[in-house]
């Protein structure tokens, strides 16, 4: 008789392409998920994977039993989650995956109290800033800032996000306040170092402008970069999530060069297959609200007098 736990190990295997990341992922050892998966082929009379030292591979018997497979998990977990529901709680495990920045700053603390609220999920939170994908990396929901590009994914909007280019107010007092495009040729850039994200781009009257700052600081990281930034190295381009307090307390100036830098939206995804679950319908009105509209984070620092 198959076991349903071996059945989703298999799964967690199958759509993470490692034991070691299916045993992360499910809080499981290394150990306990192979001899599950042993003892499925065994029951089955099978080959499901194919082990090397270095790989790990489905085989045409796995791939036909891991569609079955992720329709019945699914199916079951949805039961579950269907009579908790009935009894007017959430329950069962939520997997997502945002940013690492924003995850630290906004979307962890959010979840904090969606988890007060709703003990029995069992909530499993992925940092990383690269573009992860809900199915083919097993989330349930990825948080993103800026466009989603899966395919058969619902997306739902979270927040508007602004961005503002700031200094510390010594580098301005040192270097001198730019006042137009043109100026931000003579200073230094703080930028980001990856997916090409190191240009600065303004909306004019008329097109999107984009400038190529002097790097004088390249970082993958957000909050580095705003550190950075209140350390005097030079100019920022930066979501206003990172800088709101910096800028209420004076340690940045926001630099206002009479053009609105380029913003983004916080988004939301999760499969289509997902659409029906009340966990992911409860937490995206949840983040919502705990954001605000407009996010808490949003400012609108004073013009430059004309």
């Amino acid at each position: 008789m198959l076991k349903l736990e071996s059945v989703v190990a298999f799964v967690a295997v199958a759509e993470a392409r490692s034991i070691s990341e299916a045993a992360r992922r499910m809080a499981l050892s290394k150990s306990v998920v192979s001899e599950r998966l042993a003892e499925l082929e065994r029951s089955l009379g099978a080959t499901l994977l194919r082990r090397t030292t270095r790989t790990l591979s489905i085989t045409e018997d796995g791939s036909t039993f891991y569609l079955r497979a992720k329709r019945i998990v699914q199916e079951v977990a949805g039961a579950a989650a269907e009579i908790a529901e009935r009894r007017g709680e959430l329950a069962g495990p939520l997997r997502i995956s945002g940013p690492v920045s924003f995850g630290n700053l906004h979307l962890g603390p959010a979840l904090y109290g969606f988890l007060a609220q709703n003990p029995k999920i069992e909530l499993t939170l992925d940092l990383d800033d690269r573009f992860v994908s809900t199915v083919a990396d097993g989330y349930d929901a990825v948080v993103r800032h800026g466009p989603i590009v899966d395919e058969h994914v619902v997306v739902k909007r979270l927040a508007p996000s602004r961005r503002f280019l700031v200094a510390a107010p010594a580098y301005l007092e040192k270097f001198g306040r730019p006042t137009s495009l043109a100026d931000l040729e003579r200073h230094k850039g703080i930028v980001y170092s990856n997916r090409g994200a190191a240009d600065w781009k303004f909306k004019t009257s008329r097109q999107v402008v984009t400038v190529r700052p002097e790097a004088v600081f390249r970082v993958n990281n957000g909050l580095l970069m705003r550190d950075a930034a209140a350390a005097g190295l030079g100019l920022a381009l930066l979501p206003a999530y990172f800088i709101h307090e910096h800028l209420a307390r004076g340690e940045l100036m926001n630099v206002d060069l009479d053009v609105e830098a380029e913003g983004a939206t916080i988004y939301i995804a999760y499969p289509e297959d997902r659409r029906g679950s009340a966990k992911l319908r409860a937490l995206v009105e949840w983040l919502r609200e705990a954001f605000g509209s407009p996010p808490y984070w949003d400012v609108a620092p004073p013009r430059r007098k004309r």
